[in-house]
């Protein structure tokens, strides 16, 4: 009976003193946030020189934006329509590493020099294929870009010194985090502003939020865990595991190939902006920060399911010439040439933006369709 009560005592004394562990641990997370009296260009600035440093961690991204399921597209409305989480190793723009992780396993990309390594991974099955292929000058949206890190990397890109403003600080995974504001200056902008809430330390953006009309935020990510130590060489290499096969892909995705084999130029400027320097080949990307239209040339195999699901969306509009739907902040125009293909035109621009952009694309253009077979 004593041995009983004696257990029974150190059994109390454990769950008293795990209650007190986890109420220390909810505390320093709840502790307010120390603010910095760092303005808002010189933090942001700190925030767009903050690629280099190293960390991981694990990020959860939520986005509300209803993509149609469209063939080759699918994965972007995955992304930005679903709840995606995220372990990361951060040791530069050079190396990395981000696993998605899934009820069934993970699926990792691997980053070292130019190439990119995605490897699936479900429980219980050791042998599959690793696909291996270069970083192409642009492609479709991957999990990496919902790292708080890295949207906020694409967020900031060209955006002025009077688009930036101070919101104060909050505490982001334990760790006092700044804030900054990002309001688009440029008429063709629907979103409203974006936040983002840098580490105090480094600098590094731990939380990203993107609004639109509501009140709420149409895409957000944020780390629930963060480390500023630089992950081990041995964490982000890929070692394949024995019966898996690495191959070679010569094309990313449909966008990486219409921009090398498309024989298309898109023009020098789009409804008002201009073509920034991430175009690459037939695929014209235009405007700066958050408020950016890319303009993608499809055949009839890339446009026609895409134009077939872009109809059933809600509030869609359709005429012989396009279809436009509007999603929120984000806007999607396909063209249509006469033959089934078309001019792809979206971004988080206006309609009418969309629409001008529409009506200036010529229609005339020819595909080598070996790459989107391969894609």
């Amino acid at each position: 009976m004593s041995g009983a009560t004696g257990a029974g005592r150190r059994w109390l004394v454990l769950a008293v003193g795990l209650a007190l562990f986890v109420a220390a641990v909810v505390a320093v997370r709840s502790w307010p946030a120390a603010d910095s009296d760092v303005d808002a260009v010189a933090l942001a600035e700190r925030v767009q020189a903050s690629t280099d440093e190293p960390w991981s961690g694990y990020a959860v991204s939520r986005g509300s934006l209803a993509l149609p399921d469209a063939d080759r597209f699918s994965s972007v409305g995955d992304l930005l329509g679903e709840e995606t989480r995220l372990r990361a190793w951060w040791r530069g723009p050079d190396v990395w590493r981000v696993d998605e992780l899934r009820t069934a396993g993970e699926v990792g990309l691997r980053h070292e020099g130019v190439r990119t390594t995605e490897w699936s991974y479900e429980t219980g099955i050791a042998e599959g294929t690793a696909e291996r292929s270069r970083d192409p000058d642009v492609r479709l949206p991957r999990t990496v870009d919902l790292l708080p890190p890295e949207l906020a990397r694409h967020v900031m890109a060209g955006v002025r010194d009077d688009e930036v403003s101070r919101i104060g600080a909050r505490r982001v995974a334990g760790r006092d985090a700044l804030g900054l504001r990002v309001t688009p200056s440029l008429e063709q902008a629907t979103v409203r502003h974006v936040d983002v809430w840098a580490d105090a330390e480094t600098a590094v953006p731990l939380a990203v939020e993107v609004y639109g009309d509501g009140d709420d935020p149409v895409l957000s990510t944020a780390f629930a865990e963060f480390d500023d130590a630089t992950p081990a060489a041995s964490t982000v290499a890929f070692d394949p595991p024995d019966g898996v096969v690495v191959e070679d892909e010569e094309v990313l995705d449909i966008v990486d190939a219409v921009s090398r084999y498309a024989e298309v130029a898109p023009p020098g400027r789009l409804a008002g902006l201009p073509r920034t320097a991430d175009s690459s080949g037939a695929v014209g990307i235009y405007g700066r920060g958050v408020t950016r239209m890319m303009a993608l040339p499809l055949d009839d195999r890339g446009a026609g399911p895409l134009r077939e699901q872009l109809a059933l969306t809600p509030g869609a509009s359709v005429t012989p010439e396009r279809t436009v739907v509007a999603l929120g902040p984000l806007g999607v125009l396909l063209t249509d040439d006469g033959s089934g293909g078309g001019w792809l035109v979206t971004g988080p621009v206006t309609t009418d933006t969309l629409e001008r952009a529409g009506r200036a694309l010529t229609p005339t253009w020819a595909f080598m369709t070996t790459a989107l077979e391969a894609s």
